[in-house]
């Protein structure tokens, strides 16, 4: 009795599926038309803030059993094969593939984007200025690790704005061909990815030689081709290049975050869950930085970051990367930003966008 309940309910999952395949390509068959209509309107293709919309519309409409974590990743994967319909988009991330921040493109964009890798972060601010990708994913600091000062110099030597930010939740796994932790005699990865899996190493493989590569999908890629050997890397990685997880998430700290920053030639319109990232120099003067930090005060606006770095012009002159809460458009940090900048010796906003608050957790629907 129960497997002929069971054969029921199977054949009405079939017919849900088949009606979610006919509306899947009906949504495409309009899509088609809206680029129509863009086309000879000459309006961009993509419109992160139509997105966004559409997403955080989903979210709430929806009431469940179905999780709206697991509904936005599924729906960003619609967004994407849409957008590929009418125009395949760009991104430039750093390579090879499988890298986190090919995983946080995926994550954002959607794995219908076409993807450029790139050896170096000023690779990839590159290939936007040059318009070979519509948009950049770079790192900009891990919750373990601290900021990336080297994607901050960027910002300084390159006229690109933050369009968007990605919260990614960063999982190491020891990867090897065999899967057999026993016929492992070296180990592959990224520096960073060792000193975050230090602990677990010392306990299980404490004799065993670490060698640098210059990412963790570059670690897998070396692994792939050696039997005694492993790479610490993602499970992106360990598809990609055909190994097998020896041990999953051998992280030490089980709390580590990687925030990712995404670069274009314009950042988008406010959605009222902003954060405005800019970079400034002050005089060198008593009060200089007092100065440049009361309006923020005065007018009730919350930084969330203030970085400093040298200037790299003058001896000891510094500039300082601050990201706080709001849009420039809204009227208050508007306000704040103009009496800033009288205490400056140079003010640049590099962007305004929508708060990354949401951390991508990609083990669950990876």
């Amino acid at each position: 009795m129960d497997m002929e309940k069971l054969k029921r309910l199977r054949e009405k999952i079939d017919r849900i599926d088949e009606e979610i395949l006919r509306l899947l390509n009906e949504r495409a068959s309009v899509v088609l038309e809206i680029a129509k209509v863009k086309s000879r309107e000459n309006v961009n293709f993509y419109s992160p803030e139509r997105e966004r919309e559409i997403l955080e519309r989903l979210q709430t409409l929806n009431r469940g059993p179905f999780p709206n974590d697991a509904l936005k990743v599924i729906f960003r994967e619609i967004l994407s094969a849409s957008l590929a319909l009418e125009e395949p988009l760009k991104v430039a991330c750093l390579g090879p593939l499988a890298t986190f921040t090919h995983l946080a493109a995926i994550r954002h964009f959607g794995s219908s984007a076409e993807f450029i890798p790139v050896k170096t972060i000023k690779d990839v601010f590159e290939t936007v200025l040059e318009g070979k990708a519509s948009y950049g994913v770079v790192p900009i600091e891990n919750s373990n690790e601290g900021v990336i000062s080297y994607t901050l110099d960027m910002f300084v030597d390159y006229d690109l704005k933050v369009a968007a930010e990605i919260m990614l939740e960063v999982n190491h796994n020891l990867l090897s061909r065999s899967g057999d932790i026993e016929k492992i005699k070296r180990i592959y990865s990224h520096p960073q990815a060792v000193a975050q899996c230090r602990g677990w190493l010392e306990r299980n493989l404490p004799n065993i030689p670490i060698m640098d590569a210059t990412s963790t999908a570059k670690a897998a890629e070396m692994a792939s081709t050696d039997e005694e050997a492993a790479a610490i890397a993602s499970d992106l990685a360990a598809k990609i290049y055909d190994l097998k997880i020896v041990e999953r998430g051998i992280e030490d700290n089980k709390n580590n975050y990687t925030r990712f920053l995404v670069i274009a030639e314009e950042f988008p319109g406010p959605t009222g869950k902003d954060k405005t990232s800019l970079m400034l120099s002050i005089k060198d003067k008593p009060g200089a930085l007092y100065q440049v930090l009361a309006p923020f005060k005065k007018h009730n606006i919350n930084l969330t970051k203030i970085e400093s770095r040298p200037s790299r012009r003058r001896a000891w002159e510094y500039i300082f990367f601050i990201d706080l809460e709001g849009h420039i458009e809204d009227k208050k940090v508007s306000k704040a930003l103009s009496e800033v900048e009288k205490h400056c010796l140079f003010l640049k906003v590099l962007g305004s966008y929508p708060r990354g608050d949401e951390i991508i957790k990609r083990r669950k629907y990876l």
